[in-house]
């Protein structure tokens, strides 16, 4: 995202998952704390993953780690806000995808907040690029733009 980026709408989304704003994602100025999207954002991710069965934390022999994130602000989300966070993948190459994100306040057409994580998939003993095992790539396309 950048300066000028566009303002997401729920249209552009495929998924939403719900999640529950707390009191201590406040910080001092009385709205969540920029840090706490990007907590979201990586639960509405791993919710998607585990939904799918391509998240064996233990024992999957493949992992994806994140190698990048962004986050762009638009407005101001509160507790006991009632937010949804938007899941789409924008790219996915052969050992990496990008997923676009975006936080949805109550009932909001526009989004509040919008951004990306880019997950590179590795082998998990020598923590070096490896593809994206099919079955999970196949999940992946259920949510590519």
């Amino acid at each position: 995202m950048s300066e000028k980026a566009r303002r997401p709408r729920r249209s552009d989304f495929r998924r939403f998952y719900p999640i529950t704003t707390r009191w201590g994602d406040h910080d001092s100025y009385g709205h969540v704390n920029n840090v706490v999207y990007h907590s979201y954002y990586e639960s509405a991710v791993s919710r998607f993953l585990v939904e799918e069965g391509t998240l064996d934390i233990a024992s999957s022999p493949v992992i994806g780690l994140i190698a990048e994130n962004c986050c762009t602000y638009f407005s101001s989300i509160n507790f006991p806000d009632r937010i949804s966070v938007g899941v789409r993948i924008a790219r996915l190459g052969n050992s990496s995808l990008r997923y676009e994100l975006a936080v949805f306040r109550d009932e909001e057409e526009e989004a509040s907040a919008a951004g990306y994580i880019v997950y590179v998939y590795v082998d998990r003993a020598s923590n070096r690029p490896s593809p994206i095992p099919e079955a999970v790539r196949r999940v992946f396309l259920q949510l590519l733009d």
